[in-house]
């Protein structure tokens, strides 16, 4: 008994050295939000105050000082997800994660952001004020990798620590600037169903424009400017780079609602300014806040990793906030290669040689891979580079981003420093990609909407929606439009500004096409905004998460309209009967969303699988056209999808497709879920984790994720948690808000705001996950701005010391 006890004791012994050790190790890696950090460079002393939320408020006599305080600070919460965002468009994914990335770092190497960010930058001004000020606080960046703790991460995967630099900056703008575009390219999934079904399959997929659904409305006062743009190109590249970075829990632009309401339709008499950027949800999110005063500056921004103007910010005097745009700006071309000799290519001069480009990836645990690439006129030849790209025929591909100038730092710069309309709007034309609308709200009343963008033309004749032929030259750009001639609203007399990713109106009787999103959240913020004038911020803040789809209801309709009752059995009446009734809502407990989905996801596979093939109908459904023709089919009694080309036997008609597709949705809710379809909720198929890519490891899950949850809304509601259809039933929310801010300019210094998960990167701080379950609730919290207060409440001070 004495022995066992013994052992006892140097067990617990062990296991409280364990424990001791374990705490030692926690205490050092988690983040310090109290205290003092020398910093010699500084000119005075900068104090930081760290909210509930752990929201940092920096407060400095020079803007420089508190950009350097900035970097330090954005850098002990973000490090890792910082490494990650400079790491993609420079092709080092690989020497991270090991050679499944290979493929990855091949693509964005041969997009050519890395080079075009090395160039942008041997041409800065450096004597600039935006480059002081980027380099301040790649500064404070810096400081923190040489003097602060290492993030986990970086233990776990063996890679060292590097300082930043503004290439960094620029590459990870490169990679925001693609990841905005590849969700609405579609040229080569076109260019497929054209070559191997024929034009008259391309007749009902929604290309163009439909003057029927919601556009933005233009409105040019006397004191402005204007924008708009065109087209979609998502293709298999795009759909698989997509999978793969959604895979490596990295965030992805997909979309966005915003809305400003001018002073005479809100309550109190002042604009009110919401905006929920939507973005693939990962972890930790994308937004880092900050709130900076100075003397000479004043802003609460929201900041990518690495990125020192926040993108998304306010002040007393005005707001910003973004959406995006979906215009166009890439383009795909056939080459022709000589015959008699392989290394050129044809233009309309005659041959040139491709030129050669030679990368080097380095690769976790292997050789480091050596690979070579073509180039033409238009950009890389994506065959060899792009898996998707099949077939002797070269393809390249031109794009905006990196074949002009690159000014958009200094349209952050001037964006969030500016305080008036006027300044703001003098930026606005630095921005050549990724398109973008940006809204605007201030206090003096003001409310603005402009689509920005360096905006391409073509030849008439010419569309842009498929692969076009690079050898003849009569394919070609033509020039760039003036940024006067984009779209625009600014103080309109409905006296409202919204964007959602949907079609804007025409500026000077042209109407730019392209591939936006469908009007279903549009349609529903204008169903809000129109009829109300007393807007405040709880019916704004109730409005940013409603999940009622107006546009579901119709296609629920014109579904239900020609189902045959004879062949239903008593329970799929009773549905039909409760589905009738529908709101077109998504709560928890709604069994009716549930059906919804699975009919219509079965609605389209019937549609348009026997043609395409799976690998195609899969293709079709990681696009934004899929969104975009749902209503129309759904209402459309002739079209050429609607026979099944496997049954020779029959011709099938829509009322066949509609019928068989509800029948099968059944059968697959009753084999996941009973016979009883009232427990067909909701809540059981519609989730949301979000993910850090070391929490793919199984092991380490539950440790670096957060969630999973139930989730309330759908795609394209406002509240839009996104998921992709697929054959399983199940709706792993992919995307959805960013963030969600209200700002009522009658009350500035109590506006709202909320985060997906938490303010902090690093899975020790107490800020990890402290927003999580407020986000999902659809709560908010305040975005502090008063100093005496942000004092008084202040969990934590931070002084940097410059002796």
């Amino acid at each position: 008994m004495i022995k066992f006890k013994k052992v006892a004791v140097y067990v617990l012994m062990f296991i409280g050295v364990l424990l001791l050790l374990l705490f030692v190790s926690i205490s050092f890696l988690k983040p310090n939000y109290k205290g003092e950090v020398k910093f010699l460079s500084l000119k005075k002393e900068v104090s930081v105050h760290y909210d509930t939320y752990g929201i940092p408020h920096i407060y400095a006599e020079t803007e420089e000082d508190a950009y350097k305080a900035l970097g330090y600070v954005h850098a002990q919460d973000r490090l890792w997800q910082m490494e990650l965002m400079r790491r993609i468009s420079t092709g080092r994914l690989s020497q991270v994660f090991g050679k499944d990335l290979i493929g990855m770092d091949k693509f964005f190497l041969s997009l050519g952001i890395a080079d075009a960010a090395e160039k942008t930058v041997a041409t800065l001004d450096l004597n600039s004020e935006i480059v002081a000020l980027s380099k301040a606080y790649l500064e404070g960046v810096n400081k923190f990798i040489k003097d602060g703790p290492t993030p986990i991460e970086y233990y776990l995967t063996g890679i060292e620590k590097q300082d930043f630099t503004l290439v960094d900056m620029y590459n990870t703008v490169g990679y925001m600037a693609f990841s905005f575009a590849m969700a609405h390219k579609t040229d080569p999934l076109l260019t497929n169903i054209k070559d191997k079904l024929g034009v008259a399959y391309l007749a009902d997929l929604e290309i163009n424009v439909d003057p029927n659904t919601t556009w933005i409305k233009n409105y040019a006062s006397q004191e402005t400017d204007s924008l708009t743009r065109k087209t979609e190109i998502q293709n298999t590249i795009a759909s698989t780079v997509n999978t793969t970075l959604g895979k490596m829990a990295l965030p992805l632009f997909e979309g966005s609602n915003s809305w400003v309401i001018a002073p005479e339709k809100t309550k109190n008499g002042a604009v009110i300014f919401a905006n929920d950027p939507h973005i693939g949800f990962a972890q930790p999110s994308v937004w880092y806040e900050a709130h900076i005063s100075t003397p000479t500056y004043k802003k609460y921004g929201y900041h990518l990793g690495g990125v020192p103007f926040p993108l998304l910010g306010h002040n007393r005097k005005l707001a910003y906030g973004l959406t995006m745009f979906e215009n166009d700006d890439v383009d795909f071309y056939y080459e022709e290669t000589n015959p008699a000799d392989s290394t050129q290519y044809k233009t309309p001069t005659g041959w040139e040689p491709y030129t050669l480009v030679t990368k080097n990836i380095k690769v976790k645990d292997e050789e480091d891979v050596i690979f070579t690439y073509k180039k033409t006129r238009h950009g890389p030849v994506l065959n060899g580079i792009a898996n998707q790209i099949t077939g002797e025929r070269p393809i390249s591909m031109s794009w905006t981003y990196t074949s002009q100038e690159n000014k958009v730092f200094r349209a952050l710069y001037s964006m969030s420093h500016a305080n008036n309309l006027e300044e703001f709007k003098r930026g606005l034309p630095n921005i050549h990609a990724p398109g973008l609308n940006v809204m605007y709200g201030d206090a003096k009343g003001n409310i603005a909407w402009f689509a920005t963008a360096k905006l391409h033309t073509l030849p008439d004749r010419v569309n842009s929606k498929m692969i076009m032929n690079g050898s003849s030259g009569a394919y070609e750009r033509l020039g760039y439009l003036d940024f006067s001639k984009n779209p625009k609203a600014i103080n309109p007399p409905w006296n409202y500004v919204y964007s959602a990713n949907n079609q804007p109106d025409s500026v000077e009787g042209s109407l730019y096409p392209g591939y936006y999103l469908p009007e279903n959240r549009a349609k529903r913020i204008t169903q809000l905004l129109e009829p109300k004038n007393d807007w405040d911020k709880k019916s704004a803040s109730k409005m940013i998460t409603d999940v009622t789809s107006p546009v579901n209801l119709l296609v629920l309709t014109a579904l239900c309209k020609v189902i045959d009752v004879k062949n239903l059995n008593n329970n799929e009446l009773s549905l039909l009967d409760d589905l009738n009734k529908w709101q077109g809502d998504y709560p928890l407990n709604s069994y009716s969303a549930t059906v919804y989905h699975r009919w219509v996801y079965y609605f389209l596979k019937n549609t348009f699988s026997d043609e395409l093939g799976e690998e195609m109908f899969n293709q079709l459904l990681s696009t934004h056209l899929h969104k975009r023709l749902i209503a129309p089919m759904a209402s459309k009694n002739a079209s050429v999808w609607w026979d099944n080309v496997n049954t020779k036997e029959k011709k099938e008609t829509q009322a066949d497709i509609i019928n068989t597709s509800f029948k099968e949705a059944w059968a697959s809710l009753e084999d996941d879920f009973g016979a009883n379809y009232k427990k067909w909720t909701w809540d059981k198929v519609h989730t949301l984790e979000h993910e850090h890519p070391i929490g793919k490891v199984k092991a380490l899950r539950s440790f670096f994720n957060v969630g999973p949850f139930p989730v309330i809304g759908s795609r394209e509601v406002i509240n839009n948690m996104f998921f992709g259809y697929n054959n399983t039933g199940k709706y792993k929310v992919s995307s959805g808000p960013s963030t969600r801010r209200i700002i009522d300019f009658s009350d500035v210094e109590n506006s709202i705001s909320i985060l997906p998960t938490g303010q902090s990167g690093n899975p020790f701080s107490r800020h990890y996950k402290d927003q999580a379950q407020m986000f999902v609730n659809g709560e908010f919290r305040k975005m502090l701005m008063n100093k005496k207060e942000i004092e008084e409440t202040s969990k934590s001070l931070l002084i940097f010391s410059p002796n």
